[in-house]
Order: structure tokens, then C-alpha cells, then sequence
């Protein structure tokens, strides 16, 4: 059972529009807001202290571990998805071959191009689990798309490549914190908290079995990596920590301050239920369009130029991605969200020379 109702979660947000564009950045809840305030109110007072932050970030990764159904040892934290992809990517030998999806995200993408030693690949999401050969080395891929919600075939993927001896890389973001992840199967998993995990902007996670994170080089190496954080300030030798937390990069801490709360929030909701709120919101939406129903927390539109505009001029908020309207629906959305989105985009279609 879930520690928290969804009805007592959804009073935690106080947007004054209907939201749809948590897949741009997620809405803080009331708790998580709150303590970002404190925390800057603290700092100005000259009361902040590093030794309490830091307990946001061990409440954080504990949350999120708990979200994922891993252990704690076994996540990274640090402040963007392209920089734990690019350690995926030094950890490769030149001359190695990494499968890709077709129009990606680029922080996905571009750590492994910007190295000219490797052999990128890339192919259709809805074939990139029939594309593994024994010449793979790495799969990289959003478990969701950015552009459009697509989800990659995740199982299908992972026994395909582990079949041929190849390590799976799933970038998150768009997918955790509401959709069921096979996060114990994955070799890498790495994830930005400021769109569905409701944080500030400035935090990521990197998860991963302890084979797969052994082989990634800690490169940004800092005092936030030692075994013993507060005596590894100065001086030789390296003493880094024995489990993921050798690849932490120093924590801004305001950020793991408002992040802590919300994904807890998450935690006590339980992905399952957020799951099955999210896909009643999107497929209420699609229904009112006259659309099938979808899989994913994210539709995408095609619609005339300027859409997203007067949506927001009528207070609807969603995002232009790939020449299409983006609307994601999350924990905060409401069923009056979908119905006032509906009633201000049909309006605006009627009146449009091109609709869907």
C-alpha cells in the first residue's frame, strides 16, 4: 500500500494553469518548495550548514534507489545525464561499436560522437533490439524519447544484448518516477531529477549494476567522491569510495535540498499508482482528440505553427519538440487540467486552416 494517497500527493502542487509539460521540468510540490525557500532564507542568514545538505543528498539518493528498487551503493550523483554518459563512453576501448536510436536525445548521443575512436551506430527505436549483433559493445538509449514518448522495447533490449555480451545504458529521464523500469537488468541507468522526479534543475543520478559502474573512470574525481567525504579535503593518497559513490561530483546543495522531498513524495505515491493516474490523464487527453489510446505520459501532436502559444495565452502549458505539441501528464495533473486543455485546443483547431 501506498504511504501517501494520490488525492494527498496532487494537494502538494499549486499551478495556476493546466500543466502538461512536466517532460520540460517537473512541478515542485508544496514540501519541496518550501525547503529550497528555507534553505536560501538560511544561507542569507549565515545559518546554512554543508553537514545538513548533505543529508539532502543521502535522503535523495535513498529515495531514488527506493523508487528504482536498487541499494543505495549502487547509485552516483551528480548534476547532468551527459556527463555520466560521456564516463560510459571513456570507458569504452577505441574501436568500439555503440547502438544508438534514430533522432535521440543528444546528450545521449553526443559523448559517444565526440569520441571519432568509436563506431556509432544508429538505427530505428522500434529495431534497435533486433539490430544487436556479437559487434556491439553498447546500447545506449532513452528508455522514453524525448521528442515524441516513445518507449524503447527495455526487455526485449537488455536479453538482446546481454544474449551477445553487450552492456545496456538507459538514460532515464523521461521515465522514472512513473513508468515501470527494469532497473535491476540494466547495466547503466542514468537520470535527470528536474523534469519527472520534480526537482530543481542541477540534479542526476547514475545506477547501475557493481560490474558496470567498476568500469566507468572517475575522471571528475573531487573531495565528494572520498570514502570519508569530510577527511578527504587535502592532501595524497587517492582514497576514493569502494561503491558508486566513487563517481559523485560535489552536490549544489539548494538542489538536493528541494530534490530530497519530492522524490520522496514519489516514493510514498509508488510508481505503480503514478503510472496509472499518468496514462488515465494522457489517454483522456487522446480520447478527446478522437485518438487511440497510448502507452506513454507523453502525446505528441502534429499542429499549425504558434499552438503552444495560444495555448498559453488561455494558461495551458506544453512544449514544441521535433515540429510537434509535446503535453506530458504527471502526479500533479488533474482530469479539469486534460478537459480545460481540451476544451482551449479543440477551440484553437477549429480555427486553424491545418488540424490534426
Amino acid at each position: 500500500m501506498p504511504a501517501i494517497s494520490l488525492a494527498a500527493a496532487q494537494a502538494e502542487f499549486t499551478a495556476d494553469v493546466a500543466y502538461l509539460n512536466t517532460a520540460t521540468y517537473g512541478l515542485p510540490p508544496r514540501r519541496a518548495h518550501a525547503a529550497v525557500l528555507a534553505a536560501e532564507h538560511d544561507r542569507a542568514a549565515g545559518r546554512m550548514t554543508a553537514a545538513a545538505a548533505d543529508q539532502d543528498v543521502a535522503r535523495s539518493r535513498a529515495a531514488f534507489a527506493r523508487l528504482l528498487d536498487l541499494t543505495p551503493d549502487r547509485i552516483a550523483v551528480g548534476a547532468q545525464a551527459s556527463y555520466f554518459v560521456g564516463l560510459a563512453a571513456a570507458s569504452l576501448p577505441d574501436g568500439a561499436t555503440v547502438l544508438v536510436a534514430d533522432g535521440d536525445f543528444t546528450s545521449v548521443l553526443f559523448p559517444f560522437l565526440a569520441r571519432p575512436a568509436l563506431t556509432v551506430r544508429s538505427v530505428p527505436l522500434q529495431h534497435i533490439a533486433d539490430a544487436v549483433d556479437p559487434t556491439v559493445d553498447l546500447v545506449a538509449v532513452s528508455a522514453v524519447q524525448s521528442g515524441d514518448g516513445r518507449i524503447a522495447p527495455m526487455d526485449d533490449l537488455i536479453t538482446a544484448a546481454h544474449a551477445c555480451g553487450a552492456r545496456v545504458l538507459l538514460d532515464i529521464t523521461q521515465a522514472a518516477g512513473w513508468l515501470p523500469l527494469p532497473a535491476d537488468r540494466a547495466d547503466l541507468l542514468v537520470c535527470s531529477g528536474y523534469k519527472w522526479l520534480l526537482g530543481p534543475r542541477g540534479t542526476c543520478f547514475l545506477a547501475g549494476t557493481p560490474e558496470a559502474l567498476a568500469t566507468l573512470p572517475p575522471v571528475g574525481a573531487g573531495w565528494y567522491a572520498g570514502a570519508d567525504v569530510w577527511n578527504s579535503l587535502y592532501g595524497t593518497p587517492l582514497r576514493l569510495a569502494d561503491d558508486a559513490r566513487r563517481l559523485d561530483l560535489s552536490p549544489a546543495w539548494q538542489c538536493w535540498t528541494g530534490q530530497a522531498p519530492a522524490l520522496e513524495l514519489l516514493a510514498d505515491v509508488g510508481v505503480e499508482a503514478i503510472h496509472h493516474h499518468n496514462l488515465a490523464m494522457a489517454n483522456r487527453f487522446r480520447a478527446g482528440l478522437g485518438l487511440p489510446p497510448g502507452t506513454s505520459a507523453i502525446v505528441s501532436l502534429p499542429v499549425p505553427d504558434g499552438t503552444a502559444e495560444a495555448l498559453a495565452e488561455r494558461g495551458v502549458v506544453a512544449a514544441v519538440r521535433a515540429g510537434r505539441l509535446r503535453c506530458s501528464f504527471h502526479l500533479s495533473t488533474t482530469p479539469e487540467d486534460v478537459d480545460r486543455a481540451l476544451d482551449v485546443l479543440t477551440g484553437h483547431l477549429s480555427r486553424s486552416p491545418a488540424a490534426l
